[in-house]
């Protein structure tokens, strides 16, 4: 029987052997092998970083890259993810290079959503009318080739939670502009679940699921890099989740998974995406023969 959700792998739930902050993130597997796997696992699309995609459109070309995702089945496609886009200085000038990428690659491959975030390693007092201000300037850039904006809060990034997202997002008012609301920092925040019911689902962009650990492992940014969990496997509750993003009203076509993993990354390619892809097709599964 077709699950009731399609799901989309984000970059690192497939990319292998590497980690956010890596001295180099692209994936040791080449894109064609993801896709395929991603496909014969079930998925229905797949993320990408914008350095991986680099590399992949270095070796197969623009049009190979656009070909590999129509074959494979792939029809839901994600960027990732925009830091310092509230910046100024130097920082900013390396954000606005890769944006106009991020906008001109993402126009060519069918982007459905650009995941951006506040960076971790930024150490002054959230300018919350500033991110404001940037994000629906952001958002309009975005919107030309038709894709979505997603803050990704983060419990150890300026954007903490989903209050300090809705905020931004509320008050830049953009139609294509909201949240990305991933399941571990939701977790890991300690927000408690019927805050994300409560989420106005006009501005639910963006969903990723896994799950936490029973304990933090190191910082909050370690355990996000190496300890996450499959869903149902870890501490938290994923039916839970699914439950109160169903009381939003969230209606989006696909959930994102990302799993980034000491352990999974080190398992075949193919396995990788199995137990991703099952683990959490299972919370939706699960749901739907209880409620028979």
């Amino acid at each position: 029987m077709k699950p009731n959700k399609e799901l989309l792998a984000a970059y690192w739930t497939l990319a292998g052997d590497v980690y956010p902050c890596a001295p180099n993130e692209v994936s040791p597997f080449p894109l064609r092998d993801r896709c395929e796997a991603a496909s014969r696992a079930g998925w229905s699309g797949i993320g990408l970083i914008l350095d991986d995609l680099e590399y992949s459109i270095g070796k197969y070309g623009l049009s190979g890259v656009k070909a590999l995702l129509d074959d494979t089945g792939m029809k839901y496609f994600e960027l990732e993810i925009l830091m310092d886009w509230y910046c100024d200085g130097e920082a900013r000038a390396k954000s606005d290079h890769s944006r106009r990428r991020f906008i001109e690659l993402g126009s060519e491959l069918g982007m459905r959503n650009l995941k951006i975030g506040a960076n971790p390693f930024d150490r002054n007092p959230a300018d919350f009318a500033r991110m404001t201000d940037e994000f629906a300037t952001l958002c309009q850039d975005v919107g030309t080739v038709g894709a979505t904006v997603a803050i990704e809060f983060m419990p150890f990034s300026p954007i903490r939670n989903v209050a300090e997202a809705l905020k931004i997002a509320e008050g830049a008012d953009q139609p294509n502009g909201g949240l990305m609301v991933d399941h571990w920092h939701v977790a890991r925040a300690g927000t408690p679940y019927s805050e994300v019911a409560q989420i106005p689902a006009r501005f639910i962009k963006g969903v990723e699921m896994d799950d936490i650990g029973a304990q933090v492992k190191g910082s909050l940014f370690d355990d996000s890099t190496f300890n996450r969990q499959l869903c149902g496997e870890g501490a938290g509750d994923c039916r839970a989740f699914v439950d109160a993003l169903e009381q939003a009203g969230c209606t989006l076509p696909y959930f994102g998974v990302e799993l980034i993993s000491e352990v999974h990354r080190k398992f075949p390619l193919d396995e990788m995406a199995k137990r991703a892809y099952d683990s959490t097709v299972a919370q939706f599964s699960a749901k739907s023969a209880a409620s028979v």
